[in-house]
Formats: structure tokens, C-alpha cells, sequence
């Protein structure tokens, strides 16, 4: 071959061969692109949902809320922050209201508050009464999304305690918790969006403390979100916005 036609062959089959690797790095998913950038640091949320085992979500068979989960807001439970004599609700009313005014001599049932709704984004006035379910207290992984996912075979007191966890635990707007009812990530998500990387992340972290697993919809849900927020920290116990404020 004329040796300049063999260079410009050669360059012709370089280029292509560069083309097709572009092109299938662009071609993969999120997850294989995750992968090619290494694992994800220790403490973060992305890590965490490595771990969680993925399975298929389990019957609804046997689930009775208040029967598998005790009695709403119990103070004696396994929980941390249980056993202060205060309900799980106003704690958690505690906990994230602001300008908090209580009810009578109580140092413990919140009367009046002002919320700044994680899921919706805007400020919402609590007042104790007919319109007290403004302010919902939300599980962050609703009770029957996690009888779905591995809650039916924990103990009866481990149910009490994910039930009143704070870190399972979020005040927020009471349409925007009702339109969530008992989905997973993969069905919803705050309308504000900038929660979202905080939401999954406090998901995650129940789901590891309490051993409960993912489904493959949930996980790559969970994942699309985490991969905007890589270094999105795994909330603990003693995290700020999951623990409990002492009380005064």
C-alpha cells in the first residue's frame, strides 16, 4: 500500500475507534457512569444505598397500621427521644416549627408555629385546632410502603420504633403528605425539589437502620436524585433536623 494511503488508513480507523468509545460512554446509564467515577465516599447517602439489598416489594398480607405499628405518636417506645412525656407529634412539632408558642402551662403540646414546609417550599401558620392538619407529621418511608419491604419481619417492638422515629419523621404540608399516602421514591417526591436530595437521603437512612430493603423502580429513583447530591450526607440519630430538642 502507497504508505501515505496506509497513514491516512490508519488515522481513519484511530478516529473511529475514539468515536465508538465516546459514544459508548455517553450511551451508558447513570448507574455504569457512577461506577466508571468509583464508589461512593463513606457517611453519604449514595453509599448507603449501595448497600441496601434490592428485592421485589412483598404482599400487603397481615398489615393493619395501628395493630403492627401501636397506637400514633406512642411515648413509649423504643425510639430515640421516647419515654420524655411528650407525644411523638408535638416532639416533632418541637422539633421543626418556628416563633413555637405552647398551650396553656404545657411545655410540651405546641399551640402555635410556623412551619417552612420542606415538601412544598412555602411557610405555613400552625394553629392548634380545626385546622391543625395543616401540618401533618410524615413518615419519610410510609408505614405500608415499609410492610412492603421487609417491616412485617421485624418485631413487634422494632415496628413501635420506626413508627416514632424521628429520623423517620418530617413535619409537612398536610395536602402534600396526603398526596404522598403510602408511595416510595419511585412514585413520589416533594414538589420542591430542592429537598429532594434530603428527603431520599433520610429514606436511605431509615431503610438502613432498620434493615428493609429497596425495589429496582425505588433504587433507581433513589438514585437519579443522590446522583445530583453525591456528597449529600446520611442523616443519624443526632444529625441536625433529626434530633429532638430538649425539653425546657
Amino acid at each position: 500500500m502507497n504508505p501515505t494511503l496506509r497513514r491516512t488508513a490508519l488515522a481513519a480507523l484511530a478516529l473511529a475507534a475514539t468515536l465508538t468509545g465516546c459514544s459508548a460512554a455517553a450511551d451508558q446509564p447513570d448507574n455504569a457512569k457512577a461506577a466508571v467515577q468509583g464508589p461512593a465516599a463513606a457517611g453519604t447517602a449514595q453509599n448507603a444505598l449501595a448497600q441496601l439489598a434490592v428485592k421485589g416489594p412483598a404482599p400487603m398480607t397481615g398489615y393493619d397500621r395501628e395493630a403492627k405499628f401501636g397506637s400514633a405518636w406512642s411515648d413509649t417506645t423504643t425510639a430515640p427521644g421516647s419515654g420524655n412525656s411528650c407525644d411523638t407529634r408535638n416532639d416533632v412539632l418541637r422539633r421543626d416549627l418556628q416563633n413555637i408558642t405552647y398551650k396553656g402551662t404545657s411545655r410540651c403540646v405546641v399551640a402555635t408555629g410556623t412551619l417552612a414546609d420542606p415538601y412544598t417550599g412555602k411557610n405555613i401558620h400552625f394553629i392548634r385546632g380545626p385546622q391543625s392538619a395543616q401540618v401533618q407529621i410524615d413518615h419519610a418511608v410510609a408505614l405500608g410502603a415499609s410492610w412492603r419491604v421487609g417491616a412485617a419481619q421485624l418485631t413487634q417492638e422494632q415496628r413501635r420504633a420506626l413508627g416514632n422515629d424521628p429520623l423517620n419523621l418530617v413535619a409537612a404540608s398536610g395536602p402534600a403528605n396526603s398526596a404522598k399516602s403510602d408511595a416510595d421514591a419511585a412514585s413520589w417526591l416533594p414538589p420542591n425539589k430542592t429537598f429532594r436530595c434530603s428527603y431520599v437521603a433520610r429514606q436511605v437512612a431509615v431503610k438502613a437502620k432498620y434493615h428493609l430493603w429497596v425495589t429496582k423502580p425505588e433504587k433507581a429513583a433513589m438514585a437519579r436524585i443522590l446522583n445530583g447530591c453525591p456528597d449529600q450526607p446520611l442523616p443519624t440519630d443526632t444529625s441536625t433536623g433529626v434530633a429532638l430538642p430538649g425539653l425546657k
